[in-house]
């Protein structure tokens, strides 16, 4: 397949997915319909590299994640960081709940090897994943390894809609009670600007004429390479994710005035770079072929289930202990399931849907979109491949 024909069908496949999540008010989120439209056409007429073709091969997105994540960054600061312990305790909460559920109900009806190469992946995040599939593998376990990845591919499926639903009754909670006079935007820190208007401190005296595109995307490639030669350094005594340290690096850089808000919206780089992390993402679908589907379908559904109500149960009653709404704990426990950039896309479909007004879209988002971004970071990045290292030791 050329090139520009393999772009042009997964440009297309993005913008069905935007336009029906625009005319269904994100009742359908975008990303689930891309999901549905990639495994289709990888059951049909796709080549296996069709991403890679496209001209996105993994080192490209690879590049991208480093620099998205430490974008991310930039849209919390410290202060922020500490309001939302309330969202690590939920998000914690919520895996807790996975393992108790799959250790107990689930052990009734599969065998243990199955749920542990359950947990990790469904805690979220792709490193996990591959980890017990690899551990599978060596342990000569060729359906289970089969099995790490489709359920990574699979969960959202059960994530994006869920979310959907929880976050529509969420917003509309929080809008009534703007609109009421209720609710207001979530204080910043003193002396900390807006996410939209902050300018990076240290640059302030320098002309806007030399604050280019590139030396924007100099300055987030700079602060992404010391989160990554810091989890090198750390390697030989402790792992800790490059893409964790870029999440903190970026929040560190943006508090200190090295780098603006949302810098890469800024210089420009933004929208491509979304666009080819999730064709990247959605890339995994190509491993999920009809047989495969078939003959782990009963654990992968019975998994995914049991999991989610697990959450459900552990977060609603942590949300209850910390007064937080059932809708936003489930909303954050959920997050598990898909991460960046999901709960980024799927927050925003729901709050664009809920109002057209600027003010009343800033408000919302002020109040969803940290909490969402701290629950998913929790769980895919940290979490989730602190559990593999772990179980995978028992295949």
């Amino acid at each position: 397949m050329p090139q520009m024909l393999a772009f042009v069908i997964l440009a297309g496949i993005l913008f069905i997915g935007d336009f029906i999540a625009v005319r269904t008010k994100a009742w359908i989120p975008s990303i689930f319909v891309c999901a549905v439209l990639m495994l289709f056409g990888y059951w049909t007429f796709f080549p296996e590299e069709m991403v890679a073709t496209a001209g996105i091969p993994p080192v490209v997105a690879s590049l991208l994640i480093y620099l998205l994540i430490t974008n991310m960054g930039t849209l919390l600061s410290v202060q922020q960081l500490k309001q939302q312990w309330k969202t690590i305790l939920i998000s914690l909460s919520g895996i807790v709940g996975i393992i108790v559920f799959l250790f107990t109900i689930g052990l009734l009806l599969f065998d243990i090897k199955t749920i542990l190469v359950a947990i990790p992946p469904l805690v979220g995040g792709i490193v996990s994943a591959l980890i017990m599939s690899e551990g599978a593998t060596e342990a000569g376990l060729a359906t289970l390894s089969v099995f790490a990845v489709v359920i990574y591919v699979m969960q959202g499926f059960a994530g994006y809609p869920l979310t959907s639903v929880v976050l529509k009754k969420e917003g509309k909670m929080l809008l009534s009670k703007y609109r009421n006079g209720e609710l207001e935007m979530k204080e910043y820190s003193p002396g900390e600007e807006p996410i939209t208007h902050a300018e990076p401190k240290m640059f302030r005296n320098m002309p806007e004429k030399y604050n280019t595109n590139y030396f924007k995307f100099f300055r987030l490639a700079f602060v992404a390479f010391l989160a990554y030669g810091t989890s090198t350094l750390l390697a030989p005594i402790v792992v800790i994710s490059p893409y964790v340290l870029c999440l903190l690096f970026g929040i560190l850089a943006t508090s200190v005035g090295f780098l603006e808000r949302q810098v890469l919206e800024k210089g420009n780089g933004f929208g491509f770079a979304m666009l080819a992390l999730i064709l990247y993402v959605l890339d995994g679908l190509k491993k999920a072929t009809p047989e495969m589907m078939m003959e782990i379908l009963y654990p992968l559904v019975g998994c995914i289930a049991i999991a989610v109500v697990g959450m459900y149960i552990f977060s609603f009653f942590i949300g209850k202990v910390l007064k937080v709404s059932k809708e936003m704990a489930f909303a954050v426990s959920l997050t598990a399931l898909y991460g960046f950039p999901a709960d980024y896309i799927i927050t925003n479909e729901v709050i664009n849907s809920l109002t057209e007004d600027e003010k009343e879209r800033e408000a919302l988002t002020s109040h969803m979109l940290p909490p969402m971004l701290v629950g998913g970071f929790v769980s895919v990045t940290v979490v989730s491949v602190i559990l593999a290292g772990l179980f995978v030791g028992f295949l």
